[in-house]
Parts: structure tokens; C-alpha cells; sequence
């Protein structure tokens, strides 16, 4: 199917607008059924975006939610971005950073994965894993 750019009026200003083929080539990979109504500065005014710089809640002039909590672990009193789920444990800052698993030393080499899954140690690895090493490592040019 072939696009061309069609000329539009906004519903808002009266003024024209082009849809061009790009859009319209959009709209169709989306299935909207209905041309835009609006040329871009009436969508964006009626849609609030441009009335404050910046991104995010606090740019919405939206507040971000705090509660008030007891840690799982240690039982000091603790806030959180979030309002905690029945059942889930919630941890202070200390506590769920020590929870982390460390980044450092935790990459394991295709090697030794490939020795993992063989269930061999230096030793000459089973048929097999030699396909499974050398796509972990992707291709050699």
C-alpha cells in the first residue's frame, strides 16, 4: 500500500496540517481506524505535554509516594517509594542493598559454564559443548 502526504484540518485552530506518509504508514501498522483530528501544538496543548520543563511525576507536578514501614530484617522504622503488598517482606536501604548480589565476581566465563553443564573440571568436555562455547562467544571474524 502506498502513502502519500495528505493535507488535514485541525479541529481546534482551523489551520491545516500534513499527515504525512510516515504517519500515515504508522497509523495503519497500529490499525487506527480514524485520521488525527489535531495539528501537533493543539494535540500537545490539549494533552498538557510543554507546560513544564523536565520529566517524570515530579514534572507532572505529581508527589512521589512515601510510606512509612517497618524493616522485615532488621525492625528499624523506614520509608519506601511504594505502598507494600501484604505477605512481600520490605527492607530498609541497608538491609536490601546487603541483599543485592555483588556485580563484581559474579560473571561466570562460557568456559566455565560450559564446564558446569559438562560436570567436568579440566577435563576434555562432552560432545557437544564445544557448539555450546563457541556461540556463547560468538561469531570470530
Amino acid at each position: 500500500m502506498e502513502f502519500l502526504d495528505r493535507l488535514l484540518t485541525c479541529a481546534d485552530c482551523g489551520g491545516e496540517f500534513i499527515f504525512t506518509a510516515g504517519e500515515q504508514l504508522f497509523f495503519f501498522d497500529k490499525q487506527f481506524k480514524n485520521d488525527p483530528k489535531r495539528c501537533k501544538p493543539c494535540k500537545s496543548k490539549r494533552s498538557g505535554v510543554g507546560l513544564k520543563a523536565g520529566t517524570g511525576p515530579a514534572a507532572a507536578g505529581l508527589s512521589r509516594t512515601e510510606t512509612r514501614t517497618e524493616c522485615s530484617e532488621c525492625g528499624i522504622e523506614t520509608t519506601v517509594p511504594f505502598k507494600p503488598t501484604q505477605g512481600r517482606p520490605v527492607l530498609c536501604r541497608q538491609c536490601f542493598q546487603s541483599k543485592r548480589a555483588p556485580t563484581t565476581g559474579a560473571l561466570v566465563t562460557a568456559a566455565a559454564t560450559a564446564e558446569m553443564v559438562a560436570g567436568t573440571t579440566g577435563e576434555r568436555p562432552a560432545p557437544g559443548v564445544e557448539l555450546m562455547v563457541a556461540a556463547a562467544q560468538g561469531p570470530r571474524f
